[in-house]
């Protein structure tokens, strides 16, 4: 079961939170649903934006959407804060807008907050995306894993699975190659692991990247 199954679900409840905290009418639920998504798109394409126009590195860890009756709170964790907070903050109002123009109810305040996260290479979502970003620099893939684990070694970690799919170093077959440090016990409940999937567009096509690091248990 612990092979075939999100992560992150199998464990929702246990070791893992919910990522958006709001209650609404079965007539409404499904179009809050619909806009949460988008507001999670809207920031992954403005930071992914930053990124490529930037010679620094970022990326989001986690996005939580709080609502109330008559506000939205949105917690955006990231290792790099300060490709947002650039230009005298102009970076993050301008998200700010961006976010507001998604709601449908512009009576809606929006509250936006930069959480900064102290070991982010501890994190699969930013961990992943900087895999992404040597994959899509033409770095070889085996060296691109071997570098990502020791970065994740760095926030103390019990173990970590990084495997990539497609056509790996412009390959005509498409294969599967994964490498592997520690422990990762997908079928131990009690685990505290987070998973990411995340597509690097590549010159030769779309490699799948998918990450689990083993936290601790609880």
């Amino acid at each position: 079961m612990g092979q075939k199954i999100n992560p992150l679900g199998f464990r929702l409840g246990i070791t893992q939170n919910h990522r958006s905290y709001w209650f609404a009418k079965p007539k409404k639920y499904s179009k809050i649903f619909e806009e949460d998504k988008k507001i999670r798109n809207c920031i992954e394409l403005y930071v992914q934006k930053h990124i490529k126009n930037s010679s620094n590195y970022g990326g989001i860890a986690n996005v939580e959407i709080k609502r109330k009756t008559d506000l939205i709170q949105v917690e955006i964790y990231t290792g790099f804060p300060a490709l947002l907070i650039e230009s005298r903050g102009q970076g993050i109002e301008q998200l700010k807008l961006n976010v507001q123009n998604i709601l449908s109810s512009g009576d809606i305040k929006l509250r936006m907050t930069l959480i900064e996260i102290a070991k982010p290479y501890g994190e699969p979502n930013i961990l992943a995306e900087y895999i992404a970003l040597q994959l899509e620099s033409r770095v070889a893939f085996r060296r691109t894993m071997k570098k990502a684990i020791e970065l994740a070694k760095k926030g103390n970690i019990k173990g970590i699975k990084i495997q990539i799919a497609g056509r790996l170093n412009g390959a005509e077959i498409a294969r599967i190659e994964w490498a592997r440090e520690g422990r990762v016990p997908l079928q131990t409940i009690r685990a505290r692991i987070n998973y990411c999937y995340y597509a690097a567009q590549t010159i030769y096509g779309v490699l799948g990247i998918k990450v689990w690091i083993f936290q601790d248990e609880e």
